[in-house]
């Protein structure tokens, strides 16, 4: 069994890095925050009997040796970076979970053939730069230097970022795998929904992920004085704006599978009294069937060309990240089942529709996610909550799925 007192106790000390006074944690990559998050962890790793090591885009990996060397490894992990203003489990709970399996392992005196590693992935979220996953893309090989150059709203780029963190830039490509060398990933994380609390359920298997589409949308209008230019004559790129929210509301919920969230909304030149001439938003559209998806994308985008043509204002769209949803593996699923069972929990699948990184590494590995029970399916938010019994359920049926994996 897992020392479930352990591990809550871990969760409990992470959450103080990056406490925010208004509410919740904000640890982005590269940070003070996230670097004293990353020590934290590594002491746990040395307290496990791990071999700990950061990669070359910043990965912390600890690493528990197998019986025969030249075997692939099982990858376990999560990542401690955050939203603004986001809960305490959504990442740290799969990364001290791994690490919490490992050390109970080492406690049994259980060896597997396999190695195994827990890995805390630099960057999942995105929030800094908006464009995530940069740890797990680095292993996956497909990190490119034109993503290194992703910028923050102090207008300094990843590369930039990774130099200010000692870690360089130019070697990221020596964090990538090779295909063969990893058996598979597995992943424990807050569901983030309301499914399994509806289902009065602890834990659920994963069967895929759903893929993220971001799109940053700039309308250029007119600005102008807001008392003395008539309504008739207006070219104003918020009103435009506003028209098109409508359009990808209606057009995201039409399909009954598709999400559409506007995250970020700016206005220029942004006074009381000023016409805004310009704004800026962008878009997450996420489906677990990507045809649907792009079709959803499509509609959003011609009608959006129409309106804004009527307005008399120009649009331009970029695209920030464009993910394929992710199907989990049959390997990595069957081997939760088993441990569901074998932790005396009732076998349940379900979909994901928050994006992770396993959904970067489906080429390099077979892949696969538990989930375990959100209150009030709240997450990236300070009241994020999954009780001390969840997470403990969570660990145990991960601890079983590595051993499945790894044996």
């Amino acid at each position: 069994m897992i020392n479930r007192e352990r591990l809550w106790n871990r969760i409990m000390a992470l959450s103080v890095i990056g406490e925010q006074e208004s509410g919740g944690i904000t640890r982005l990559s590269f940070t003070e925050e996230e670097r004293a998050a990353k020590d934290l962890v590594s002491s746990y790793m040395k307290e496990a009997g791990l071999s700990v090591r950061e990669d070359a885009v910043g990965n912390l990996i600890g690493r528990k040796e197998g019986s025969d060397p030249q075997a692939s490894v099982v990858l376990v992990g999560s990542h401690v970076d955050s939203v603004y203003n986001g809960g305490n489990f959504d990442g740290p709970l799969g990364v001290l979970s791994g690490i919490e399996a490992l050390q109970t392992m080492n406690e049994q005196d259980i060896q597997t053939k396999h190695p195994i590693e827990v890995i805390a992935f630099t960057d999942e979220e995105g929030a800094r730069f908006s464009f995530g996953m940069i740890g797990s893309r680095g292993i996956a090989g497909t990190l490119t230097e034109e993503n290194l150059k992703n910028r923050d709203k102090q207008g300094i780029s990843i590369a930039e970022a990774m130099r200010q963190a000692g870690s360089d830039p130019t070697a990221f490509r020596n964090a990538a795998r090779e295909k063969g060398s990893v058996k598979a990933f597995i992943e424990l994380h807050i569901e983030q929904g309301k499914i399994l609390e509806n289902q009065n359920l602890s834990v659920g298997v994963v069967t895929g992920i759903a893929g993220p589409l971001w799109l940053k949308f700039t309308i250029e209008g007119e600005a102008g004085h807001a008392g003395t230019t008539p309504m008739s004559i207006r070219h104003d790129a918020l009103a435009a704006a506003a028209q098109m929210m409508q359009v990808i509301e209606k057009e995201s919920a039409a399909t009954g599978s598709t999400v559409g969230t506007i995250g970020q909304l700016q206005l220029f030149p942004g006074g009381v009294n000023i016409i805004p001439g310009r704004v800026e938003f962008t878009l997450d559209l996420r489906d677990i069937n990507e045809t649907v998806r792009d079709q959803v994308e499509q509609k959003i985008l011609e009608q959006a060309e129409t309106l804004c043509a009527e307005r008399g204002v120009k649009l331009q769209v970029e695209v920030l990240q464009r993910v394929a949803p992710a199907p989990c593996s049959e390997l990595v699923q069957n081997a939760a089942k088993d441990a569901s069972l074998a932790a005396g929990l009732e076998t349940f699948t379900l979909a994901s529709g928050a994006g992770h990184d396993g959904m970067q590494l489906t080429e390099l590995c077979p892949m696969g996610m538990l989930f375990i029970r959100s209150k009030d399916g709240i997450s990236h938010n300070p009241a994020e909550w999954s009780s001390l019994e969840d997470c403990a359920d969570g660990a145990q049926v991960l601890y079983h799925t590595v051993l499945n994996l790894a044996k």
